[in-house]
């Protein structure tokens, strides 16, 4: 069994790390660039690194702040935020990231998912689904819907159908991200989890909802998850890095242990 991984996520704006409540009301907490060095030393296994305004305001991501980190850290690295081509993607890499993740463009232009697993592996690629709950109709019959543009668009299709079109296309990861958990510290959304993680065949990082360690231990049990990305239960120094391993070792959850 492959060990699960923990992933500190930096939601970058303006160039600050910042941290809001269902994407909004963001507070400004930190430089990503210390921060990303302060989760590499603390045994993190990657780093998701989120430009969260450039699709909505239409403009590239913050390449300087990418390829600061990338100098800074020694472990997998995956960016987002206003990648909208396959030239950005290659930008990106180029910067010292190690996988791209496309949502708000893979949305509206889904070659991209294929095109950029054809240039650069699909190892590369990572499908970023931010999804909101709604009544299951016979358009979302899943009753979780895509949204976009930093969940200000909603997108009329349905997570499931979307999640495995993106793995036909190439992806060769989801990030799922439920909008109605994140922020609030009360637990990830284990049925959308468990949804997405048992019909796709490849990995599916659980986000949004991280508050203790045992929200760890359900969404990587129960959820079915390959790995979780946390924000606010470390970022504001409630729990480190090394705690939320050492809890989901003693409770059986295979994960790797740096100390």
């Amino acid at each position: 069994m492959l060990s699960k991984r923990i992933i500190p996520c930096l939601d970058v704006r303006e160039g600050k790390t910042t941290k809001g409540i269902k994407f909004q009301n963001n507070v400004d907490i930190g430089d990503p660039v210390e921060m990303a060095r302060f989760y590499y030393e603390a045994g993190a296994d990657e780093i998701v690194f989120y430009d969260i305004t450039a699709s909505y305001e239409k403009r590239d991501i913050m390449i300087d702040v990418v390829r600061c980190v990338a100098e800074t850290i020694f472990i997998p690295f995956s960016v987002g935020g206003g990648i909208r081509t396959v030239e950005d993607m290659r930008t990106v890499l180029l910067a010292g990231a190690e996988k791209i993740s496309v949502n708000s463009a893979a949305v509206k232009s889904p070659e991209i998912i294929s095109e950029g697993a054809k240039a650069f592996g699909s190892q590369c690629v990572v499908l970023g689904m931010d999804v909101k709950q709604v009544e299951k109709s016979e358009k979302i019959p899943s009753g979780y819907e895509i949204v976009i543009n930093g969940g200000r668009t909603y997108m009329g299709i349905d997570a499931l159908k979307w999640a495995i079109e993106g793995q036909e296309r190439g992806a060769g990861e989801i990030c799922l991200n439920s909008i109605d958990a994140d922020g609030t510290r009360e637990g990830y959304e284990l049925n959308l989890t468990a949804l997405i993680s048992q019909n796709v065949d490849i990995p599916v990082i659980a986000s949004g909802g991280a508050g203790k360690p045992d929200h760890l231990r359900d969404v990587l049990t129960k959820g079915s998850a390959d790995a979780a990305l946390i924000a606010s239960m470390t970022h504001y120094g409630t729990y480190t890095v090394s705690e939320i391993k050492t809890y989901l070792d003693d409770q059986g959850v295979k994960v790797r242990m740096t100390w």
